[in-house]
């Protein structure tokens, strides 16, 4: 076996294997985007916590807006990914159809910008991920790793710069506020929301309110 054949085995499938199995138990460090954010003078702003000290009313929002299906899929939402073709290609907007462990595997392991060796990549993490870490780890990371403003990384960090306050502490109205600014974090406020954020933190928090009911958190909680 040459070594090139090996270097490519040990890049392309040992590698990400064994980043992943670290990950499960140590923090994720720095992402490509904070990197990027950093450059471009944003600052940073990051304090991990365990799931534990994050508010199940953040879990139950974020699932309510970004993934209802998150404990019922194995990292790929097939229907929500058939609604999102079917939407492009009717219009002009893009509608996404990434679950919570396709975003997490993207924030965590990949570069921001879209392409399709992005994507295959990030299809491949998201199984490793899916079956080394389950989905309590998934949520905890997503919710410590995902950006909520400029230079605010992590749901701690987040709660602190627009509430004053531990995650864990956050208030249902303040959970669906920061839910609903995950899209476009460096243009929508939780603080200070306007009158979109404001409807659709609204719609967020009555969801969320189903997703308690329905019991769709119990992998997390």
């Amino acid at each position: 076996m040459s070594w090139l054949v090996v270097a490519v085995l040990v890049v392309g499938f040992i590698g990400p294997v064994l980043t992943v199995a670290l990950y499960r138990f140590v923090p994720p460090p720095l992402t490509f985007l904070m990197v990027q954010r950093v450059f471009e003078g944003q600052g940073f702003r990051r304090t991990w916590v365990p799931l534990e000290d994050i508010s199940p009313t953040l879990v139950r929002a974020v699932i309510a807006a970004e993934d209802a299906q998150f404990c019922r899929h194995r990292g790929f939402d097939v229907a929500a990914i058939e609604k999102a073709i079917e939407y492009n290609a009717k219009g002009k907007k893009v509608r996404g159809g990434s679950t919570i462990s396709q975003q997490t595997a993207k924030n965590v392991f990949l570069w921001p910008r879209r392409d399709w060796v992005r994507k295959g990549l990030e299809a491949y993490f998201t199984v490793l991920i899916e079956v080394g870490w389950g989905k309590r780890r998934i949520m905890e990371v997503y919710l410590n790793s995902i950006e909520w403003g400029p230079g605010v990384y992590g749901a701690e960090a987040a709660a602190q710069a627009n509430f004053g306050k531990p995650a864990k502490a956050l208030t249902p109205a303040q959970a669906a506020r920061l839910a609903a600014i995950v899209p476009k974090p460096l243009s929508w406020k939780a603080d200070s929301p306007g009158r979109y954020v404001t409807k659709r933190s609204g719609a967020i928090n009555r969801n969320a309110r189903v997703v308690r009911r329905e019991n769709l958190t119990d992998c997390v909680l």
